[in-house]
């Protein structure tokens, strides 16, 4: 059976093989990044589109000049699967970039459409047969770029969102004016790339784009206790605006709950300094003090619950009007 697949795949590829044209320019920029001097028939061609200057699913956009920076960026980094980084998963690699304007197609934003295609190659060798297959089958087609961006500013108010927030919600339509408009975020001035994948689902509809860390990257799903699994052991994460707001709320929720432990324990503490001074009047403030606040929780809750017991039992409790108590027999006063 695998023989029979390597045969079919062999075929595909002979068939494919006059149609590719690998001119003399290409393969001095691949030589650039090989040991050693390799010939047309050795290397395997193909152009992909990294991403554009569109609204994605993310509900973000790449800004025109971000295109052209990550541009150079991109030239010699490596093509892998589903942006899983280990060595034995690199495919390809790019070797030429640059920004195409379409003539006849806007953007959503009435803008001329902008895209990042990029020229990239991989060595003709066993291993790349199928992915070379696939490839021309159109089967490995979607295609996802991770790299890192200095700013991300918000398309209704040009507030930066990525060291801030502003009081708009990416993804959500605004009056402005008479139009309404689609709130999403400009990447701005792109610091690095790190590498392109081919994916299955993209975050942009033309290729894809995945800007920063997602944990469902090695499996997982992007919640906080995966993020916080990761700064345990000390693993280096970069975030999206996705998960930064994320963990934004989580830390402002943790501030808003720490300040009411804080004034819980306070009342506490409080509580059993005025508890034992009835219960255990010989022991100066001062003194409990020092120990009260060297308490845990649960030690504050047992010293009140004991301090309340030895306090009702020490003080006899009457109601205002209560009659005295008469010993004897009753009404001899009234005896003559």
């Amino acid at each position: 059976m695998k023989e029979e697949k390597t045969n079919i795949v062999n075929k595909f590829l002979e068939s494919k093989d006059k149609n590719i044209s690998i001119n003399e320019n290409d393969m001095d920029l691949i030589n650039k990044f090989t040991r050693k001097k390799l010939s047309k028939n050795e290397v395997y061609v193909f152009s992909v589109v990294l991403c554009d200057n569109d609204i994605d699913r993310q509900n973000e956009r790449f800004a025109d000049e971000a295109l052209d920076t990550l541009a150079k960026l991109f030239v010699g980094k490596t093509g892998i699967m589903d942006h899983d980084c280990k060595s034995a998963n690199q495919t390809a690699r790019i070797f030429e970039c640059e920004v195409q304007t379409a003539k006849d197609r806007q953007n959503l934003l009435g803008k001329p459409y902008k895209r990042l295609v990029a020229k990239a190659y991989m060595p003709r060798t066993e291993k790349n047969k199928e992915v070379i297959a696939e490839i021309e089958a159109g089967i490995k087609k979607e295609v996802s770029i991770n790299c890192s961006v200095e700013n991300m500013m918000c398309s209704l108010c040009g507030k930066k969102t990525k060291s801030g927030h502003c009081d708009h919600v990416k993804g959500r339509t605004y009056k402005i004016g008479n139009e309404d408009k689609l709130c999403h975020s400009i990447l701005e001035n792109p610091i690095d790339a790190y590498e392109w994948s081919f994916v299955v689902v993209p975050a942009q509809r033309e290729a894809g784009v995945i800007k920063a860390f997602n944990a469902k990257q090695r499996g997982g799903e992007c919640t906080m206790h995966n993020i916080i699994e990761k700064l345990k052991i000390g693993e280096s994460i970069t975030f999206d605006s996705i998960q930064s707001l994320k963990l934004y709320e989580m830390i402002k929720s943790l501030d808003e709950k720490a300040k009411i432990g804080a004034e819980y324990l306070n009342e506490l503490r409080n509580d059993v300094i005025r508890l034992s001074k009835s219960a255990q009047p010989d022991i100066d403030t001062q003194v409990m003090e020092n120990v009260v606040n060297k308490m845990s929780l649960s030690e504050l809750k047992s010293f009140r619950e004991a301090y309340k017991k030895k306090n009702m039992h020490s003080i006899e409790v009457r109601p205002q009007l209560s009659r005295s108590i008469i010993k004897g027999p009753l009404n001899t006063q009234f005896k003559i």
